[in-house]
């Protein structure tokens, strides 16, 4: 039988009346539990309070469609509270160890404020205690997912150029190798200073040559030309410098005068080395391309977090927000359109780092999910005021009024099990009311519109 000097040794219970501790035991349950005992099952009515007097319990069950494990000891209190909404327990509570445990009936929880109102108001605090503890994993679990989703993207648009580069400079070898060769072989031979000068011409002016690229159809018309012509003169066999040749607009004329100059077996050398000066520029291109994008990815990510910069900061809108276009450019590539309305002149908000990225990265990712990929995102800028408006729209299926009181609602969401917490917007909406702003939503079928308002930075 438990007495009441055992149950003033759990915190909540400290320092009450003794009547009171004694009317508590004589409603409560005394209970014992072996290790591996399930005292509470996740999905049955929440019926009852449970107060630890000895052993350690742990509750197990799901909570936004991952597993989590709270440990509990002697002294916690766990179960329905007072004033708790809770109708099914949501975890599953086992005994780890031997247990002894007070069982308290919900049913008597009326009683329970009367009896025991210092008793009820420490529960309630627990109770916020134990709302905030759930917040926090859910929120924790949020911001990893979206960590996810953003990592998995920017790793498939680092890789795509990464992977160009290597496979340019794997090729680049091969066609080293093929340069010296023809240079070895215009070395054995005894040209004039003016068949050096023509054939560097001709080099010089194929590899500076930055006119626009040629339709596919007069590259095929050119390519079919200039293999034609190296056939005249007896070179059967160059049909992917004729390829190459083409593709820079190289005209038959041109070509025609290295053979007016030279002997056949020295042009061939020529044109050989000139092929392969042209495809080195070609991949050098292509791998100055490609560092390029890496280098704007980086310099992406380091403006959407705002690394190396001072917590608070005056942000450019228009600039915030096309660093987080670049950050999902791997989900808007697939089909949807970007359709761009800014204002001309900067508008400057005050940033708490790169929160305003969360924001605006939340409500792109849910247009674009609602488009299922393919659609019209709409961005637009303007100021009002003293504020600044941001309005991102879509041209999606759009909010059902039946939804759109509870979107900002934390952990509402309508998206299947593991797909969303339902944190996004009411993450948008804390960060938005912290920045000192407001957002709005309206929504029609073809027509889902978000607007901020955020205060503009002092000049």
């Amino acid at each position: 039988m438990v007495d009441n000097s055992e149950l003033l040794q759990v915190p909540v219970f400290a320092d009450l009346p003794g009547d009171q501790i004694a009317w508590f035991i004589s409603q409560a349950q005394e209970s014992f539990y072996k290790a591996g005992d399930v005292y509470s099952r996740q999905g049955d009515p929440a019926d009852a309070m449970f107060v630890i007097l000895a052993g350690q319990i742990e509750m197990r069950g799901e909570l936004g469609g991952e597993t989590i494990a709270i440990p509990l000891k002697a002294g916690d209190v766990t179960g329905a509270l007072p004033f708790s909404r809770m109708k099914k327990f949501t975890v599953t509570g086992r005994a780890v160890t031997d247990s002894h445990v007070l069982r308290f009936p919900a049913a008597l929880f009326p009683d329970l404020v009367q009896k025991m109102p210092e008793l009820a108001q420490r529960l309630v605090g627990l109770m916020s205690d134990r709302i905030r503890e759930t917040t926090r994993i859910e929120q924790q679990r949020d911001r990893l997912a979206a960590l996810g989703k953003l990592s998995a993207g920017l790793a498939h648009e680092l890789n795509n150029p990464a992977s160009a580069a290597k496979r340019a400079t794997s090729q680049l070898r091969d066609i080293l190798k093929k340069i010296k060769d023809a240079s070895l072989e215009l070395g054995r031979r005894d040209l004039t200073p003016a068949q050096k000068a023509e054939i560097e011409k001709l080099e010089t002016t194929l590899i500076q040559r930055d006119d626009p690229p040629p339709d596919p159809l007069t590259v095929s018309d050119l390519e079919e030309q200039v293999d034609s012509l190296l056939r005249s003169h007896g070179q059967n066999d160059l049909w992917q410098l004729a390829a190459d040749l083409a593709r820079k607009n190289a005209k038959p004329a041109v070509l025609e005068s290295l053979f007016a100059a030279l002997d056949p077996d020295t042009a061939r050398a020529a044109l050989v080395r000139i092929g392969a000066s042209l495809e080195i520029a070609s991949l050098l291109d292509e791998i100055e391309s490609s560092t390029s994008r890496i280098s704007d990815l980086v310099g992406a990510i380091k403006e959407y977090t705002h690394m190396d910069q001072a917590p608070v900061l005056n942000v450019d809108i228009v600039k915030s927000l096309e660093t987080t276009l670049i950050i999902l450019n791997h989900k808007l590539k697939r089909g949807v359109a970007v359709l761009r309305d800014y204002q001309g002149i900067p508008l400057l908000v005050n940033s708490f780092g790169s929160e305003l990225n969360q924001v605006w990265t939340n409500i792109i990712d849910n247009a674009i999910d609602a488009m299922a990929g393919k659609g019209e995102l709409r961005l637009r800028t303007y100021r009002d005021n003293d504020c600044a408006v941001v309005e991102i729209g879509d041209n999606g299926p759009g909010i059902s009024p039946e939804v759109r009181p509870h979107i900002f609602e934390p952990f509402f969401t309508t998206k299947g099990v593991g797909e969303g917490t339902g944190l996004g917007l009411d993450t948008v909406q804390r960060i938005v009311k912290k920045h000192r702003g407001s957002i709005q939503v309206t929504s029609k079928p073809g027509d889902t519109r978000f607007q901020i308002w955020l205060p503009l930075a002092e000049a």
